[in-house]
């Protein structure tokens, strides 16, 4: 009896490792389970990713026209300004009494020399008229001969120094009256009160103050800048963008901007200036994107990352990077290793849309179609053309992708 059941535990080993050589044999004729994915159709965007900084698109320098004591200073940096809003104050004795002075003497044209200049006037024309009336009854009496030739010619005389009189008082009330002295005077006036307003120093564009550069006792000289003001247009992000990108960025192109400061806020902006020259330095070119005025929780300088969309497509097939082989970025080409019936297949491909996770295939793949993750594996573990192998699914990289929406940003840096 032990020896019978001896020979069976005997032959059930016999037949497990019978069993275990067969499956081994099996998977080893299928070939090895390699890392790959499934070509998926779908919407793709392609984005490029870089970060700058918060830069007003105008700055305006507001300075001293006149050299003076500043005497009180009404804003601070951060600070909202209009134009025409009182910034500093200088002290200007000697202006306000050059302006007191120039108002007293237009008064006292006004009040004083007018008034008298009228009465000289209406006294001329009353003895211009008395004239008139005795040149009159003399040249009666003339011709009846009851005065001699003499007394009329000097009522003759007479009559034209009194009208010469009343015409030289009709210019003096003219020159007071709207005439040239009240012009001057008024002119007087008008550049001792622009002299004093220089002592004001006030804003001339609505924006917001960036730097300040006086405090109140600090004695200033014509032309010394002392405020920085960023003008209310539309902001701007400066972004030094790799040169190698030059290529996918357009003016016009749609972009969405992320303040490290709030990384919960992104804001929509618009690629609106591309510079005409590489920095040779860095290698970079400097883009500008605008954004609007209703963002408004930026300040100057604020670092912000940038993420323009550089091109879109409706219905593409996607693959992972990691499943492009011997990548030609000038022809656009790459070569995949599909995998159909369980047979390594080299298939060329013609790319679209590059990025630094997903990429559009344009040629030589349908969706459905199986490729290996050719990059995660070693040069001499790559299985060449008929091998068998077997696809380990992996899923698809994450991009960040909007999912509302079904996209796969294509990220570049």
């Amino acid at each position: 009896m032990p020896r019978f059941r001896l020979r069976r535990w005997q032959l059930a080993a016999a037949v497990l490792a019978l069993l275990l050589i067969t499956a081994w044999l099996f998977a080893k004729a299928r070939g090895p389970e390699l890392p790959g994915y499934t070509v998926e159709a779908g919407p793709v965007v392609q984005t490029v990713v870089a970060t700058g900084r918060v830069a007003a698109p105008s700055r305006v320098q507001v300075g001293a026209e006149i050299a003076g004591l500043v005497v009180a200073r009404h804003v601070m940096e951060g600070d909202r300004v209009a134009p025409g809003d009182l910034l500093v104050e200088l002290r200007a004795q000697d202006l306000q009494a050059q302006r007191d002075e120039a108002a007293a003497a237009l008064a006292a044209l006004r009040e004083a020399e007018l008034p008298d200049a009228r009465a000289r006037l209406r006294e001329a024309r009353a003895r211009l008229a008395q004239a008139e009336r005795e040149l009159a009854r003399r040249r009666e009496l003339g011709e009846r001969q009851l005065v001699t030739r003499e007394q009329i010619e000097q009522a003759v005389q007479a009559e034209i120094a009194a009208r010469a009189a009343a015409e030289q008082a009709q210019l003096a009330v003219e020159a007071l009256a709207g005439g040239a002295r009240e012009t001057q005077a008024r002119e007087r006036l008008a550049a001792a009160e622009a002299a004093l307003a220089r002592a004001e120093v006030r804003a001339t564009v609505a924006g917001t103050v960036l730097t300040r550069g006086v405090e109140p006792g600090d004695i200033v000289r014509a032309g010394d800048v002392l405020f920085e003001i960023a003008r209310d247009d539309p902001g701007e992000l400066r972004i030094p963008l790799d040169e190698k990108n030059l290529a996918r960025i357009a003016v016009g192109q749609p972009a969405t901007g992320i303040a490290d400061a709030f990384p919960d806020r992104p804001f929509a902006a618009t690629v609106h200036h591309i510079a005409p020259a590489v920095d040779p330095s860095r290698g970079t070119v400097d883009v500008r994107l605008r954004f609007g005025n209703e963002v408004d929780f930026l300040r100057q300088d604020m670092t912000v990352t940038a993420t323009i969309t550089t091109g879109e497509a409706a219905d593409a097939l996607v693959v992972p990077d990691d499943a492009l082989l011997e990548v030609d970025e000038g022809r656009g080409t790459a070569l995949v290793l599909r995998v159909r019936d369980g047979r390594v297949q080299r298939v060329p491909v013609k790319l679209g849309l590059r990025g630094l996770a997903m990429s559009e295939v344009r040629e030589g793949l349908q969706a459905g179609d199986r490729v290996l993750a050719a990059t995660a594996l070693a040069r001499d573990a790559l299985p060449a053309e008929g091998d068998r192998v077997r696809i380990d699914e992996q899923p698809a990289p994450k991009t960040g992708a909007d999912r509302s929406r079904g996209e796969l940003p294509v990220q570049l840096d």
